[in-house]
């Protein structure tokens, strides 16, 4: 039973798992630890969404949680004082326009609340329903649309400001 729920599965939990931390290795690490857990945890499945949607959210919330533990550490390896990188001014065509808007969106969800950045990730980058993660979440669909909406107001600050 729990080889036929990796072999399905494996795939959509290391994506979601990479989308959380961008690294491949902590992305397999990650989903180890899921199925890992999944299996001491398979008896607390009730039934009362699809088992897909219950893995989701299983996922979803082991993953949120190591990155809001990690944060902290990974915010001190990557400091570089900004003096550093000076030398790196280019002129600026249309693909560096280009570039420079997705790395404004990138520093945006960087730079956002974990709550946030999961929320968008779930519902553009997993195309999730509004009901899907209502589900997820554990919250009504009014919260959903309401933490959406003020995810997406955050980064469109962000964008907007000089980063």
């Amino acid at each position: 039973m729990f080889e036929v729920l990796y072999d399905r599965y494996c795939h959509v939990v290391y994506n979601k798992c990479f989308s959380f931390v961008n690294n491949e290795d902590e992305a397999k690490d990650l989903s180890q630890d899921v199925f890992l857990k999944l299996f001491i945890k398979l008896d607390s499945f009730q039934g009362r969404s699809k088992f897909s949607t219950w893995l989701y959210a299983f996922t979803y919330n082991l993953c949120a949680n190591y990155v809001t533990r990690s944060t902290a550490k990974k915010i001190e390896k990557k400091s570089v004082p900004v003096e550093e990188y000076d030398h790196l001014l280019i002129e600026i065509d249309d693909y560096n326009l280009f570039q420079i808007q997705v790395n404004k969106l990138k520093k945006a969800l960087e730079i956002i609340p974990n709550e946030d950045r999961m929320i968008l990730l779930l519902k553009y980058q997993d195309d999730l329903s509004i009901k899907e993660l209502s589900s997820i979440l554990e919250i009504g669909e009014s919260a959903v649309k309401m933490r959406l909406k003020r995810a997406k107001a955050r980064v469109v600050e962000l964008c907007n400001e000089k980063m």
